[in-house]
């Protein structure tokens, strides 16, 4: 038997309709399914809730929600090498594969393994503080965000790539992007778009005062620094827009590839480039 877990978003007022439709394609099936106990009460299924649901053996993730769902449940399971899927009940929804209306078909290709799995670079962040001690921060699947915690004035960072010092600069930050997340923040920010599986990292500045600092698109397997200069202070480290860390002047935010991946569910009627078109210009494969 198939155990999938399931983490619906239980601020999104659709979330019980989507599980309760999951819950009757589950029994029909015999699929096993488990919940975080806080979702489980709220949804009143109870009995299907456990209070450390990511410490279970697992075979398949599914969150109900958006891209921002998705992503939280990624960043967790990716070090455990669980396949995650995501039901769209979101706006855009552009990481998530399965639409409302998709549900039935789509549950019935998880149950029978008709599925790949597509590895996404997941980003790992770390600080070193001014006396050189490092501490691992958190994960990324879309992007590291370095930006002023209070007053929104511009910061003083260095940039330095590897062993090589780049630049000093003033800025509103800075984004450390995947190529998962070059569709988020950071095309916002000027940065280009970038296939999820190209093995590359995204450096895009945020509205740098100095014309001569553009996005760069490095090696995946560099190392990226980013030097708190000495007089700063309010100034936060961010994972995927979801958890945020301050960090002390004269200190350096360090990333780099995680060796582990987030590994997302795709279906074979849908590619990357259908999919830009489709949720980004409206545009589908022309026959």
């Amino acid at each position: 038997m198939q155990r999938i877990a399931v983490f619906p978003n239980m601020e999104k007022k659709d979330s019980g309709e989507m599980l309760k439709r999951l819950l009757k394609l589950s029994k029909k099936k015999n699929v096993e399914i488990a919940l975080p106990m806080e979702a489980a009460k709220k949804f009143g299924v109870e009995a299907l809730g456990h209070e450390n649901v990511k410490s279970l053996p697992i075979d398949l993730a599914l969150s109900i929600g958006g891209d921002g769902t998705l992503l939280g449940v990624c960043r967790e399971l990716g070090a455990k090498g669980i396949p995650v899927c995501g039901i769209n009940i979101g706006t855009l929804g552009f990481l998530t594969e399965i639409e409302p209306d998709e549900l039935n078909s789509k549950i019935e290709m998880i149950i029978e393994k008709k599925y790949s799995i597509e590895e996404h670079l997941l980003l790992a962040g770390y600080v070193k503080n001014a006396k050189g001690e490092e501490k691992f921060l958190s994960y990324a699947v879309n992007d590291v965000v370095i930006t002023k915690s209070g007053a929104a004035r511009m910061i003083h960072l260095g940039l330095s790539i590897n062993d090589t010092k780049l630049i000093d600069y003033k800025s509103d930050g800075i984004i450390i992007a995947s190529p998962t997340g070059s569709t988020a923040y950071s095309l916002s920010a000027g940065g280009p778009i970038i296939n999820p599986t190209v093995r590359a990292l995204l450096v895009t500045p945020i509205c740098a005062h100095t014309f001569l600092l553009r996005p760069i698109v490095v090696n995946e397997n560099d190392s990226i620094y980013i030097k708190i200069m000495p007089a700063q202070k309010d100034v936060a480290v961010t994972f995927d827009g979801q958890e945020s860390f301050n960090v002390s002047p004269s200190s350096e935010v360090i990333i780099k590839k995680s060796p582990t991946t987030a590994k997302i569910v795709k279906f074979k009627d849908k590619d990357y480039y259908k999919t830009l078109g489709e949720k980004f210009w409206g545009q589908g494969r022309k026959a």
